[in-house]
């Protein structure tokens, strides 16, 4: 059974790297709101909270994929925090490394988990992080997601 997920991404920066992963069809990831119900979320700050946290409901992982600019996202940053209040796994992949048919490669970007000091049972936990062959990210994504994913589920 594909394991239910939250994708937490730059979407200006990635979208099309996301897309990438996606139709991988690995996981069964939540789907992208259509443009014009986007334009009404982002109406307000709580709109666009409400939406990411009915999004998170019933998905067992937060998967960033870290590009060059996601850890200075603000909505990174909150799907990050209200996934750990939540209990869910967060893991994080490097995405720089799969070509983007706009703008090609991309630069690593940094730990968006180094901003949080997670805790559980008084014991401090850093996510995990994987960055995916440099010759063949997308064969290494591809092959190595849904274990990266558990192995976070686990730690």
């Amino acid at each position: 059974m594909k394991r239910k997920v939250f994708y937490s991404f730059h979407f200006d920066n990635d979208v099309m790297r996301v897309h990438q992963i996606r139709n991988m069809g690995i996981l069964d990831g939540d789907e992208p709101a259509n443009p014009n119900t986007w334009e009404q979320i982002k109406r307000s700050e709580q709109g666009v909270k409400n939406w990411i946290d009915k999004n998170l409901h019933g998905k067992s992982c937060l998967v960033v994929l870290i590009g060059s600019q996601t850890a200075n996202r603000p909505w990174v940053k909150y799907e990050i925090q209200r996934a750990w209040e939540l209990g869910k796994a967060v893991v994080g992949v490097h995405i720089h490394r799969l070509n983007c048919p706009q703008n090609g490669f991309g630069t690593k970007g940094a730990n968006p988990f180094d901003q949080f000091t997670f805790q559980r049972n008084n014991q401090i936990i850093k996510p995990l992080i994987y960055e995916p062959s440099y010759s063949n990210a997308y064969g290494d994504i591809k092959d190595n997601l849904a274990i990266w994913i558990e192995n976070a589920i686990k730690h």
